[in-house]
This record gives C-alpha cells, structure tokens and sequence, in this order.
C-alpha cells in the first residue's frame, strides 16, 4: 500500500464511523416504524399544519437574520480590507473573539441583556421609557442567531474582497467610473464566492438552529428545529424525529445546490 493511501485510512476511517453511519441510522429510522415496517408516515409528517407552520417560521426567521448578517457583513469586510495591517488584525480578532466564548454562555448573556429586568430595560427604565417586552419573542431569536452566526458571513466575505486586485478598482477609477459604479460592477460581482460561502454557513444552522430559539424563545416559539429535537429527547420518537430529519436534509441541499448555482451564475457574468 502506498504511503498517501495509507495517511488517507484515518479520514475514511472517521467519515465512514461519523458521518455514514450516522446518515444510515436516521435514515433507517426515518423509513421504517416501531414494528419495523417500511413507511413513509415520517416523512409526510412534515406536512402536518403545527409542522409546516414551524418549518414556514424557521425559514422566515433564517432569511431574515440570513439577510442582516449580509447587510451588516459586507461593509464590515470593505472596512478591514482597507484598514492597515494592524489595525486590520485588531479587527479580525474583536469579530473572531467571541466565537472562543462556550455558544451557550453566548445566549444566556442574551437572555440576561433582553429579559424584563434585564440590563438593555434597564437603561430604557433610567431615561423614562417603558420597559419592553423582548425575551420570548422571534425579535429575540433573530437577534441571536445574528449575533452568533454573524463572524461566519463576514470571515468569507472579507477572505474574497482582500484577494480582489487593487489596480481594477484603480482602473475602474480611471476610466471614469464612480463610487458606486465601482461597487456594483467589479467589487460586488467579484464578491460572490464569499457571499454565497457566507449564505450558506448562516441559512443553514440558523434553519435547523433549536437552542437559540429554546433559551431565547422560552420555549414560546417552536421552530423545526426544536420539534425535530423534542422528538428525539422528549418524546422519544427517533422514527418520528428521524423523517422531520431527512425531509430537513432535503431543503439544505436544495438551498445548496440554488446558491451553488447562483454562484457559477455570478462568475459567469464577469467574463
């Protein structure tokens, strides 16, 4: 056996126990009822009313908070692209930091920050307003999943934007063209690969997410995720949890495959 095929044995040894395996047992669940019979009961359990309404409200909350982290996520990659090189590394490190901090402890300083005696009330409280009722609302569970997902839209789109040439925009510059010209035909379409790197790794966890919504949403407000994990830990249904599970898999390939698509769209169009 040769050298690189036995370095290869450790990988195919962990993507077969890690991942294949795992993938056989849900869908082998997911197939069959308590009796062992084939059905397809569990998968067409997604399209009861209670869970295609949680389904309709995970991909409601996923665009949006999919959508602010791009918003803000962009011009944020501008800013550090064109900072110097130490304060660009200052930068990078203040986004990254918090990403060393337990994803727990992350939500629970949520809670501790929204909840009605909490620190943000607080402050509204001390200038005379109202306080206001955040904890337990979908407001609170997108401004999760933005703050945790955040540093995963902004790291690839920075990784793009720092490898474009500085003498197109130079060149874009001397041919007339303006801010915004310059924008919207070289940075932009040049930034796509990273955009739809960043789409990708926030839509999806943000989708299938059920802590956030569980800490954040008291429990108040069942998204896909959190029915799919009730049934598993609650409920103890795997055959019921193992369906939701693959009709789940199915729409995060199918997103892939649309931003995939999107992305070679993007190409195309700067040749």
């Amino acid at each position: 056996m040769k050298a690189s095929k036995a370095y290869s044995i450790p990988f195919i040894i962990w993507i077969f126990a890690g991942t294949l395996v795992p993938l056989a047992s849900i869908a082998f669940y997911g197939f069959t009822n308590r009796d062992g019979d084939f059905t397809l009961e569990n998968i067409l359990a997604m399209f009861r009313s209670d869970h295609m309404q949680a389904l309709g409200l995970s991909l409601l909350l996923a665009l949006i908070s999919t959508a602010i982290c791009l918003v803000i996520a962009f011009p944020m990659a501008m800013v550090l692209r064109e900072s110097k090189y130490g304060k660009q590394g200052f930068l990078i490190f203040v986004i990254i930091l918090p990403m060393w901090m337990n994803f727990l402890l992350r939500t629970m300083a949520w809670q501790v920050l929204l909840e009605r005696q909490g620190v943000i009330n607080a402050v509204i409280s001390a200038i005379g307003l109202p306080r206001q009722e955040m904890m337990n609302t979908p407001g609170a569970i997108v401004l999760g999943m933005v703050y945790d997902f955040l540093p995963f839209m902004i790291l690839p789109i920075y990784n793009t934007v720092s490898k474009i040439d500085d003498h197109l925009i130079e060149a874009a510059y001397d041919l007339g063209a303006g801010r915004s010209k310059v924008y919207t035909k070289i940075i932009l379409p040049l930034s796509v690969p990273g955009i739809v790197s960043g789409i990708t790794m926030v839509f999806i966890p943000a989708l299938t997410t059920f802590v956030i919504s569980n800490m954040l949403g008291g429990g108040k407000i069942n998204l896909i995720g959190n029915i799919i994990e009730q049934e598993f830990t609650v409920n103890s249904n795997w055959y019921l949890g193992s369906g939701l599970s693959l009709v789940m898999m199915l729409f995060i390939i199918a997103s892939m495959l649309i931003l995939q698509r999107f992305d070679k769209t993007g190409g195309a169009s700067l040749i």
